[in-house]
C-alpha cells in the first residue's frame, strides 16, 4: 500500500502523527531576542503538523541578522522557548528549533558593540536585511560589509552551535534541532565558492570548504544525539546572492559524510527559496543527491521543501520523500493539515503582516471550525 501524506512516520527518535511539516518562518516578533508568550499560542495553533519547525534561532549574539528574531543564548530567550514547547506538547504536537549563525547576512547594528558580521571571506552579500527604528518602524536595508573569519574563531562557532543544541533540547524541552546550513547563511556561505574564498583548510577544495558544516554537525551530534537533529540544505537557491560554481559534486559530498550520522532528517530546499523549483543556469539532481545519502548509509527521513501544494506533496510522498514542508500556507492557515485532509479552500496571508508586528497576521488567522 502505498504511502499517503496523512499517515504517520518515524524521523530518527521522533514519532510523528503525519507527513506534514511546518517550515521555518521568519516573524520578527521576539524584541530582545526573546519569545513572547504569543509566540506559544502561534505553534501550538499549529501543532496538528507532523513536525513544527521553528523560525530560525541565532545561537549567539554575533549570529543574528534581523531585528526582533529570536536567539537560544540567553536566560529570558530560553524561557520564553520553554513556554513554547509546553504549550506545543499540551496541544499534542512535537517541534524543533532551527539553529542559525547568519554570518555576513547581517548590519553592524545588529551586532555585537556595532562591529561588522563575519564571513569565510570579506565579500558583502548583495541583499537586505530588516531592521526596526527606536520609534517601532520596519525597514529593510543593505548587508554591512563583514570582515573574514580567522581560523582560530572556528572551533568556537562549533562548540556554540553545540551549545545552542543542548539548550534547546535540554533546558528548552525541544524534541529536537535543525542545523541551518541553507539560504545563504554562514555554514552555506562556508560551503560555496561564491563566497567563500579562503586559502586555508575551510577553502578551495570541496572537502575544505564542507569541512565548518560538517564539524559543526558532529558536535551537535554528539550534544543531543544523531536521532534528535535534522539539517537543512538549499544546494541552488540564490537567496541572500549565493552561488556555487558546481553545486552537484558538492552536495552529493555533503550527504555522503551526512550518512554515517544517524540524522534524524535532511531537509531540502528545491530550486529557489520561495521562488522557482526549477533555478535558471543552476540544474540540479535531487534524486542523485537523495541516493547519494542512502548509499552511505543515511537512514534519516527525506523531507523535501519549496511551493508544494497537496497534489505535488502525494505524489512526492508516493516517489519516496519522507516529509513534505509547507511554509507559507502555514501563516495563514494554522489548521493546515485539516484543510489539506479535506481539500477545503486556504485563507491568504496577508503579506503586510509578515514581518514584525502583533497578533495580527500572527494568531489571528481562522480555522475551519
Amino acid at each position: 500500500m502505498s504511502s499517503s501524506l496523512f499517515d504517520p512516520v518515524q524521523a530518527g527518535d521522533l514519532q510523528l502523527a503525519n507527513r506534514i511539516v511546518m517550515a521555518p518562518l521568519t516573524r520578527n516578533r521576539s524584541p530582545n531576542a526573546v519569545p513572547k508568550p504569543i509566540t506559544a499560542t502561534y505553534y501550538a495553533q499549529r501543532a496538528t503538523a507532523g513536525l513544527l519547525i521553528t523560525e530560525a534561532t541565532a545561537i549567539s549574539h554575533q549570529g543574528q541578522g534581523y531585528a526582533d528574531v529570536p536567539g537560544l543564548y540567553g536566560t529570558e530567550q530560553l524561557d520564553g522557548w520553554k513556554r513554547v514547547t509546553q504549550a506545543v506538547h499540551e496541544a499534542g504536537g512535537k517541534i524543533v528549533t532551527q539553529l542559525w549563525h547568519v554570518g555576513r547576512v547581517s548590519h553592524d547594528s545588529l551586532q555585537p558593540d556595532g562591529r561588522p558580521p563575519v564571513a569565510p571571506s570579506a565579500i558583502a552579500a548583495k541583499t537586505k536585511t530588516y531592521l526596526i527604528d527606536a520609534q517601532g518602524n520596519g525597514s529593510f536595508a543593505p548587508t554591512s560589509t563583514p570582515r573574514a573569519l580567522d581560523l582560530e574563531e572556528l572551533p568556537g562557532i562549533v562548540h556554540t552551535f553545540a551549545a545552542a543544541a543542548r539548550n534547546a533540547v535540554e533546558t528548552c524541552g525541544f524534541d529536537g534541532v535543525e542545523i541551518h546550513a541553507a539560504n545563504g547563511y554562514l555554514l552555506d556561505q562556508f560551503l560555496k565558492d561564491g563566497a567563500n574564498q579562503r586559502t586555508d583548510d575551510y577553502g578551495g577544495s570541496i572537502e575544505n570548504r564542507a569541512r565548518l558544516l560538517l564539524e559543526c554537525t558532529r558536535a551537535v551530534v554528539d550534544a543531543v544525539g544523531g536521532g534528535k537533529v535534522g539539517i537543512r540544505l538549499s544546494p541552488v537557491t540564490p537567496a541572500n546572492d549565493i552561488v556555487d560554481s558546481d553545486p552537484q559534486p558538492l552536495f552529493d559530498h555533503v550527504v555522503r559524510q551526512l550518512g554515517p550520522l544517524g540524522l534524524a532528517y535532511v531537509h531540502v530546499i528545491e530550486g529557489a527559496t520561495g521562488g522557482p523549483r526549477e533555478v535558471e543556469g543552476r540544474p540540479f539532481d535531487y534524486e542523485a543527491l537523495k541516493k547519494a545519502y542512502r548509499e552511505a548509509g543515511g537512514k534519516g527521513a527525506w523531507m523535501v521543501n519549496n511551493g508544494y501544494t497537496r497534489e505535488l506533496a502525494e505524489e512526492a510522498v508516493k516517489k519516496g520523500a519522507d516529509l513534505v514542508a509547507f511554509g507559507r500556507p502555514y501563516i495563514a492557515n494554522p489548521d493546515l493539515v485539516r484543510r489539506l485532509k479535506e481539500n477545503a479552500p486556504l485563507n491568504t496571508p496577508d503579506t503586510k503582516t509578515f514581518y514584525g508586528g502583533g497578533e495580527k497576521g500572527y494568531t489571528d488567522y481562522p480555522t475551519l471550525s
